[in-house]
C-alpha cells in the first residue's frame, strides 16, 4: 500500500506510517472513521444518564453463529433490541419508548469467537402517549433476569423458525446438526440456562459516553496495542483472564502465527454486514423528531449547530518528546515492508 516514514525534528525519533487499506476489520485504519461517527452522534446525547447493557450468545448458538454469520449476527440484533423496547414499554417497568444504539462485537480478549451486542441505551424514555419524559431510577434500568427470559425465548423461537425453512448451513463437525432431532437435541441445554444479559451503572455525564463509544464503535478483535512482537515462536499480545481478579487478570499469550491469524479472520463480517444500528427513538428514520421532542419534554436547549469549516490539519507530534514530525521518505507501492525503528537508548542513540 505504500507509506512514508516519519522522523522527529527534536530528538531524532522515528517512525514507519503506512497507508490506509480501508478494510473495516483493521486495527489501524478505523481510527479516523472512529472519529468522523462520533462527531456525527455527538448532537443525539441527551442530558440524561446513560446505561450500559450486554446480551451474550451461549456457546452452543455461537458455534451455528459462526457458520452462519450473517443471519444469526442479524438475529442477535433483532432479538436484542425488541426485547429491551418490550420489556421498557411494560407499564410494570418502564412504560416508556427507549432510545438504543447497538455495536455487535464477536471475540473474547484472547480472540476467541464470543458474540455479544454492546449497547447504549439512554437513562429513560418518552411515554406511550408522548407527552411527558420518564426517567429511569438512578441505578436501575430494567430488570436483567427479565430482559435474559424473553430474550432467550424470541431468540431460540426465531432460531427454530430459521431451521424449518431451510435458511441454516451445518459443515464441518457440525454438520449432523441438519438433522432435525440432533438439532434439537443440541439445543435442549440452553432451553433452561440463564442467558447472560448484563446492565452496568450509568456513565458519568454525556463525555464519558463517547469516551466509551470511541473505544466500541470501529475496533475489531485486537488493536495495535496490545500486539507485544512478532518472532519464530509466534504473534505474542495482551489479554485479559476475566477469571482471574486484580493484578492476575492481564495475562500474555503466544499463538503459532497461522492460528492467530485463524482466531482474527474469525471475527471477518459478511460482506455489506452493519455492525453498528439504532433502535426506538434513535431509529435513522425518526431520530431527529424524537429527540427534538425529547429536549422539548426535558425542557433543555437543542445542541448549537456550528458553521461549516473546513478541517484544520495538524502535523503529527513525537510520542517521545512531543516534537514536530516531518516526513523523511516517501515508501511506495509494492515495495517491501520496512521494519519497525529499534528503540532509543538513554544516550540518545539506537540500541543495536
Amino acid at each position: 500500500m505504500g507509506g512514508h516514514v516519519e522522523a522527529c525534528e527534536d530528538c531524532g525519533h522515528w517512525r514507519v506510517a503506512y497507508n490506509s487499506c480501508r478494510n473495516r476489520h483493521c486495527p489501524k485504519c478505523q481510527g479516523a472513521a472512529a472519529r468522523a461517527w462520533l462527531a456525527e452522534r455527538e448532537a443525539d446525547l441527551l442530558p440524561v444518564g446513560y446505561f450500559h447493557v450486554v446480551f451474550t450468545l451461549p456457546a452452543e448458538i455461537s458455534a451455528i453463529a459462526l457458520q452462519n454469520k450473517a443471519l444469526v449476527y442479524d438475529l442477535l440484533f433483532r432479538t436484542a433490541s425488541e426485547t429491551m423496547q418490550i420489556i421498557a414499554a411494560d407499564p410494570r417497568h418502564l412504560g416508556a419508548r427507549i432510545g438504543i444504539t447497538a455495536v455487535l462485537h464477536t471475540w473474547g480478549s484472547a480472540l476467541t469467537h464470543h458474540p455479544h451486542i454492546h449497547m447504549i441505551v439512554p437513562g429513560g424514555g418518552i411515554s406511550r402517549d408522548g407527552e411527558r419524559w420518564v426517567s429511569a431510577r438512578p441505578a436501575f434500568l430494567l430488570p436483567v433476569r427479565v430482559l435474559g427470559a424473553l430474550f432467550r425465548r424470541l431468540f431460540l423461537t426465531r432460531l427454530l423458525a430459521l431451521y424449518q425453512e431451510g435458511r441454516l448451513g451445518f459443515f464441518g463437525t457440525m454438520a449432523h446438526l441438519a438433522e432435525r432431532r440432533a438439532f434439537l437435541r443440541h439445543l435442549s441445554p440452553v432451553r433452561n440456562k440463564r442467558w447472560v444479559v448484563y446492565a452496568k451503572p450509568p456513565f458519568a455525564g454525556p463525555e464519558a459516553v463517547l469516551a466509551y463509544l470511541s473505544r466500541y464503535t470501529h475496533r475489531v478483535a485486537i488493536s495495535n496495542s496490545r500486539l507485544l512482537r512478532f518472532d519464530d515462536a509466534g504473534v505474542t499480545f495482551r489479554y485479559k483472564d476475566y477469571r482471574r481478579n486484580g493484578a492476575e487478570r492481564q495475562q500474555v499469550m503466544t499463538l503459532e502465527a497461522g492460528e492467530f491469524i485463524r482466531r482474527f479472520l474469525l471475527h471477518d463480517l459478511p460482506r455489506g454486514f452493519h455492525r453498528i444500528r439504532h433502535y426506538g427513538l434513535l431509529a435513522s428514520g425518526t431520530r431527529r423528531d424524537n429527540l427534538e421532542r425529547a429536549r422539548q419534554l426535558l425542557e433543555v436547549a437543542p445542541p448549537a449547530k456550528d458553521a461549516p469549516s473546513e478541517p484544520i490539519e495538524t502535523p503529527p507530534s513525537c510520542p517521545c518528546c512531543g516534537g514536530h514530525m516531518i516526513v523523511i521518505e516517501i515508501l511506495e507501492r509494492r515495495f517491501q515492508p520496512r521494519a519497525p525503528p529499534p528503540p532509543f537508548n538513554a544516550a540518545g542513540g539506537q540500541t543495536p
